[in-house]
């Protein structure tokens, strides 16, 4: 049985590589908390062997085009203060960021894509589980919607063309999956905009960056936007 869900909605031309995920949930308590860096960003000449091409175990991950990615939001340490445990990530979606705490006053900063307008959610919540090029079922609501993608009723295998991409952390409240996701996206463009139906992507190189820090349970705070 299929057990991997997530929804997604069309791109520039269907369903596709710039697929996103629909995730919706009511969250409460989330913590304000501010990130700051220097104007000094990675050059493209670093960022471009940080997102080069990797080996991956059952599909080759292509290089990112950082062309088209603003250098804002390549990989960072940044002065992060918080009074969250080393390791908790933050989701930010009003600056379209994503930071993993680290301790002593720093955190990784990882730029991301949100959920557009009247898909965002906001609140605590942890990992419940982890996958690796996990399928992707779209729930009925979506295939109503979208008729195109009943043919996956049964399940997407994971893949490069999969919306899920490489890698995703389920988000769970009161172990309940809740629809949201942090996964890897394989278009650089959707980086820094709010395309999605309120799951939360990174490029597959920092996707994969954050899901191997990261183990089940881990606490993750959504910022309101």
């Amino acid at each position: 049985m299929i057990t991997d869900e997530g929804r997604a909605v069309t791109g520039r031309g269907g369903l596709d590589r710039r697929a996103f995920l629909l995730g919706s949930a009511a969250g409460v308590g989330a913590l304000g908390l501010a990130g700051c860096a220097t104007n000094d960003f990675m050059s493209l000449a670093e960022a471009e062997k940080v997102y080069g091409a990797v080996p991956d175990k059952k599909f080759e991950i292509a290089a990112v085009d950082v062309t088209k990615v603003e250098p804002k939001y390549f990989r960072k340490t940044v002065d992060y203060e918080s009074k969250e445990a080393p390791g908790t990530i933050i989701v930010d979606p009003s600056n379209f960021y994503v930071y993993r705490i680290e301790g002593e006053g720093k955190a990784t900063r990882y730029g991301a894509n949100v959920g557009r307008e009247g898909f965002l959610w906001h609140g605590d919540a942890y990992v419940g589980r982890k996958a690796e090029w996990p399928t992707w079922t779209p729930p009925k609501e979506m295939i109503k919607r979208q008729p195109e993608v009943a043919k996956y009723a049964r399940g997407m295998p994971g893949g490069p063309e999969n919306p899920l991409g490489a890698r995703t952390l389920y988000l769970y409240q009161n172990g309940k999956y809740t629809l949201y996701t942090i996964y890897s996206t394989s278009d650089p463009e959707s980086i820094g905009s709010g395309v999605t139906s309120g799951c939360t992507g990174l490029l597959t190189q920092d996707m994969i960056h954050l899901y191997d820090r990261t183990p089940v349970n881990t606490k993750v705070v959504v910022l309101p936007a």
